[in-house]
Parts: C-alpha cells; structure tokens; sequence
C-alpha cells in the first residue's frame, strides 16, 4: 500500500510538473504554421501567423514574409504561388518578422512538399539586374535567425565553373555577430568552409604578400567599388581576410549562359553582438564566374543593426487643421526620444526642420524631458537647454545632462532613458494652405544621428462657396442673347491645384436659320410664283453642370480646365410658315408678293437637348478667395454650339 501510495504522489507531480511546462510554452512560444494548397505542380502556400503584439506609439505592427521553396527559389510575398519543374520532395521553409511587434519573431518548422505531376512548362524566375547579389530577410538582431541569400548569374556566353566566397564578421569588431548555421545548394555546387585567417605579421611566404600588399590593400579600401570587374584576385583576398574574420567557399560547376542560382546561409546572431543601433556592419561576396581567369566581381551588404523598436519620434496636434481658424493658433509639436546605447547621453541635439510657413520666432517650449532650465545667452555648467536657428530649422540642445542608456549596466528603468521637447510655435504672416512635412535629426554626444519619422501638417479642405455671373457668346448663332448666373463649390483657398464644381442657370435667346423656297404654280385660278418662308427661334433657360480641375499660378492668376454637362431646363421653340405668292406673265412678276397665309406653331419641351464639352479657361483677380474676372471656352460636341463665357465671381 505504501508503494502505491508513493507511486501516486510521483505520478501526480510529475503529471503537474509536466502540464506546468506544457502551459508556459503554449503561452510564451510563438509559432507560425505553413499551409498549402496543391493543384498538380501549382502550389499556392499560406502562412498562419499568431496576432501581433503592437508597440504602443508605434506604427501599425505587421510581419515581413520569406519563403524557401525547397528547389533553389524563394519569394517574399505573404502568400506565393509556385510552380515546381520536376517531381519529388521538397522542403519548404518560411520566416515571419514582426515588425513592431514587442516579441520575438515566431518559429516555424519546415514543410515537405510532394510534387507527384510536374511539368516541364514551369520555369525558374529570371530577375537578376546584377550578375552577384545579396538580400536579407531581416535586419540582424542579437539572438535571432536571419537568411541571406547569395545569387549569382553566368554573364559569359559559354559554361563556367567557379567559385564563390561569403566573408563575414569584420575584423574591427571584438565580438562576432554572426555564426554560419547552415548552407543550402541546389545546384550540386561543394561547400568549403575555409579556414579562419587573422591578418598577422609572421613571415611566410602567403604572409609575406600579405605584408609586401598592405599598401595597395590600404589603397583598395579607399577606393573600393561594388558589382565592378577586377582583375587583381589575389589583392581582393587579401584585402577581404584583413577586413573580416571567417568565410566560406563555395564551387559550382557546368553553369549555363545566362543561367541564375541562389544559395542560402541561415545565420544565427550571437548574444554578444554590437548592439549599437547607429553602427553598420557588413558582409561581402566575391564571384569568380571562370576559375580559370582572374576576373572577379565584389558585393558588400551593409545591415543595420536592431536591438528593438525605436521611439524616436516626432508627432504634432496640426495633423489637421482649419484654415479659415487658424490665424491666431499655436501649433504644437513634440519631439520623443530614446538613448539606446551603452552609456550615459551628456549632450543631446535635437535638428528639427521648421517649414516655411511658421515663424522661428514665436518658437516657446512647453514641456521637456529632462526637466532642465532653459540656457542664457553665455555658457554655463549646470544643466540646460539651448534653442537657436538656421535658415530652416530650429535646435534644442540639452547640455550637460544624463541620460542614460537602455544597454547600460544596472538600468532597469525603461523610461528613464527617454526624453522629449514640446514646442508650439505661430504661423507666419503670409501662409499658404499647403501640406508640410518636418523631421528630427537626434544626436547623442558624436554619434550618427538618428532621423525621425516625417510629422505631417495638413488643412481640411474646408469649402468655399462662389458666386458666379456673366455673360455667353455664341458667334455661330443668329441673334444669339445668353446670360447666366450660378453658383461654384471648392476647397477653400486652396494653394495651387483643387477642384471646383459649379451650377449654372443660363437664359438664351437666339434664332435658327431662315429656309425660304420658291416654286412655279400654274393652275385654272392662278399662273405665278409662290415663295415658302420657313423661321424658328428658341427660348430656353438651360442648366450647366461644369466639373474642372483648377491651377493657382500665383495670388492673382489662375488656369482651369474639365468637362461639362448642359440641359436645356425649358426649351420654348416658335416655328412660323408665311407663304406669299406673285402673278407672272411669260416668266415676269406683273404684281408685287401677297402673304397667303402665316402659320405660327409654339412647342415646349423639359430637360432635353443634353450636350457635352470640355473647357478651358483663365482668372485674374484674388485667386484663391474674393472677387475675379475670368474667361473660359467650350467646345461643345454639339456642331455650332460652341461659345465663349465671360464672368464676374466672388469666393467667400
């Protein structure tokens, strides 16, 4: 009884211990699934990733995509379609980055894919601009997987055999960043792993030409070019292994003209990588496309590293604003920084781009962080900070502070290594309603700066409302009387282009061609002429419905062009037949015409008679708002109805 009892206890930890664990890695472990959707050699693959966790003041999280498609190919797209050429098995791999996102990016296992009917028809994707080139999945950050692919391209119109060389971890670094974790071919090409080479002064005879090239290596650092043909392989080397610490070689054989490959190293960062955000490190490629000649070809790859989201931001309350209300209003802005490095920040500036349309001077700052006086005219040595201007921008420089960094020993406190200013400023005296855009370069002690996001201000369009009249020329019409009166809609004084809508009531008056005919009559009561006179003439009040797009060239001038619509809202017709005759006597009038009869038919029609043009037209006057004269030109697709609009208008 004992034993069993004991055994119960044991299976009963043991059952606790293991759900324990099973729940905290349900709960902390991220995964992202493949899933596939196979028809015959066409697979369309979809990744299932888990819900991102934004940043708070970030933008909106997303994930990047990768995939490796098991055959040489690859695709960056969230949701590929492959083709495979030949049948067999192949793994598939995919990557997730979380882009500001606070976790980790998500693991996901490799899939087998079974291509049972392929078909030759499918072809590998040919997009190399570049003979050698380098791409990344993600930015290197420590402790993290990323993928660089290496593809290269037979430029010679004969097979080849060469061969290829990565170089990573620069020798000016202490630590290593990377660790070469694996190394995937696809085209039988061999993996060498060199061995490591440490540029040292022992004299031998590889370390004499070492020694003997230190100048020329110097000389090939300054002026070091990419995707350039070289001649001097040995030099490349030699300068490669004095720059970076390790390497791998790789030979290919039998590559056809024209033909692309691509090989893929999955690197591991290490925990001791440089964690400085503003520093750039770098691998390179070398391709020898014929190991029978010299001629080689370089590509470095410059990363950024990345050891979180950065803060650095710049926001502004004049996202959107009223232009009719913003005379007398204060704008403000705010400027979020962060110290990511590995020590204390004492001197931080801030160069904030002041768009045209504000004034300097009326800079007053609001708030800061950290809470420092502002500084006197002479210098000091206690803490402060310090505005002055350039033509284009504003400078707040806090001084003498610190500011510790989010790297350094025994800071706990996230918060404390960020900062900010708040600043509100006036508008100028004479601004227009234009969208601006501005930035902070941030600079901590000498370092690189750092540059913002753009903080964007833009007006609502707001609406101005025209009063419009004038006067319409039709030269091709007899008699023609047109005048109208309307209204116009806009945005309300805008800056150069903008739309504009109008409704226009027009009345016009105009009379249509005279028809007169004459014929001979001779009957048992009559032997003369008779003469057919036909007249019409229009009366209608018509609606025009133009839609333009308007340029400000200036306060003053303005040029519109669009289309328009026209209806006639009443269109009053009056159509008079008079026929007079005259006796004639061997082919002469013998007597003067004498009207017979006159007939006068009237009729009336509603929303007839639609006609399309397009427009042209200039302004002169208060441009963007107040009173105008302008000048506009139809051409109407109707024949003969073309004319040309004089007016008066006034935009309130």
């Amino acid at each position: 009884m004992k034993n069993l009892y004991s055994f119960l206890v044991f299976a009963f930890l043991f059952q606790f211990v293991f759900s324990q664990d099973s729940q905290v890695i349900d709960t902390t472990r991220r995964v992202a699934n493949i899933t596939y959707n196979k028809n015959g050699n066409e697979v369309k693959f979809t990744p299932k990733t888990p819900p991102l966790n934004q940043i708070a003041g970030a933008p909106k999280a997303f994930y990047k995509h990768f995939w490796e498609f098991g055959d040489g190919d690859y695709s960056k797209e969230e949701t590929p379609t492959k083709k495979y050429n030949n049948t067999g098995d192949y793994e598939v791999k995919y990557w997730a980055t979380n882009v500001y996102d606070t976790g980790k990016p998500p693991t996901s296992r490799p899939k087998k894919i079974n291509i049972d009917n392929a078909s030759d028809t499918a072809e590998a994707s040919k997009s190399m601009t570049e003979d050698i080139a380098l791409i990344r999945n993600r930015e290197p950050r420590p402790n993290e997987e990323m993928v660089v692919v290496m593809s290269y391209k037979n430029y010679k119109d004969y097979a080849t055999n060469g061969t290829l060389h990565l170089y990573f971890n620069e020798q000016k670094y202490k630590a290593d960043n990377f660790e070469l974790a694996d190394t995937r071919v696809y085209n039988n090409e061999q993996v060498i792993e060199s061995e490591d080479y440490v540029f040292s002064h022992e004299i031998d005879d590889e370390q004499a030409f070492y020694a003997s090239a230190k100048n020329n290596i110097n000389l090939l650092r300054a002026k070091f070019k990419d995707s350039t043909e070289k001649e001097n392989l040995e030099l490349t080397l030699a300068e490669s292994k004095a720059t970076y610490k390790k390497s791998t070689v790789v030979k290919f054989d039998n590559m056809k003209p024209n033909e692309e490959r691509n090989i893929f190293y999955t690197f591991k960062t290490t925990p001791e990588m440089l964690k400085d955000t503003s520093a750039i490190i770098s691998v390179r490629s070398i391709y020898i496309p014929d190991d029978n000649y010299k001629t080689h070809k370089v590509k470095d790859m410059e990363m950024e590293i990345v050891t979180s989201h950065d803060p650095n931001k710049m926001s502004s309350n004049a996202t959107f604003l009223n232009y009719r209300l913003v005379r007398f209003k204060r704008p403000k802005f705010k400027i979020r920084f962060q110290n990511n490095g590995e020590g204390p920040a004492n001197t931080i500036r801030l160069e904030t781009d002041i768009p045209e349309m504000f004034d300097k001077s009326t800079i007053r700052v609001e708030d800061m962080y950290p809470k420092v006086k502002i500084c006197p005219k002479q210098e000091v040595s206690y803490s402060c900070l310090d505005t002055t201007y350039t033509s284009k921008q504003a400078i707040f420089t806090f001084k003498n502070i610190y500011l510790p960094g989010s790297e350094q020993k025994n800071v706990k406190d996230y918060d404390s290594t960020q900062g900010f200013v708040k600043y509100s400023l006036k508008f100028g005296k004479n601004f227009h309603k234009q969208k601006t855009k501005s930035r902070t370069a941030i600079i901590f002690d000498k370092n690189e700066p750092i540059i913002t996001n753009y903080s964007t201000t833009r007006f609502l369009p707001g609406i101005s409302i025209g009063a419009k009249a004038g006067y319409n020329s039709f030269n091709n019409l007899n008699d023609s009387k047109s005048y109208f009166v309307g209204a116009t809609i806009s945005p309300y004084k805008s800056y150069k282009w903008y739309w504009q809508v109008e409704l226009l009531n027009s009345f016009h008056q105009f009379n249509g061609n005279k028809i007169i005919t004459e014929e001979n009559i001779d009957t048992a009561t009559f032997i003369g002429r008779e003469r057919t006179t036909i007249a019409n003439s229009f009366d209608n009040v018509d609606w025009e419905l133009p839609v333009l797009i308007r340029y400000n060239i200036n306060n003053y001038i303005g040029l519109g062009a669009g289309l328009q619509g026209m209806i006639s809202l009443s269109e009053k017709s009056t159509n008079s037949i008079k026929i007079d005759r005259a006796q004639t006597e061997n082919g002469l009038d013998i007597e003067p015409y004498q009207n017979i009869s006159e007939t006068t038919i009237v009729t009336s029609e509603s929303f007839s008679n639609f006609r399309t043009g397009i427009l042209f037209e200039v302004t002169a006057g208060f441009a963007r708002i107040g009173p105008s004269l302008g000048a506009r030109y139809i051409l109407n697709s109707k024949e003969n109805y073309n004319y040309m609009q004089l007016y008066a208008i006034w935009k309130f």
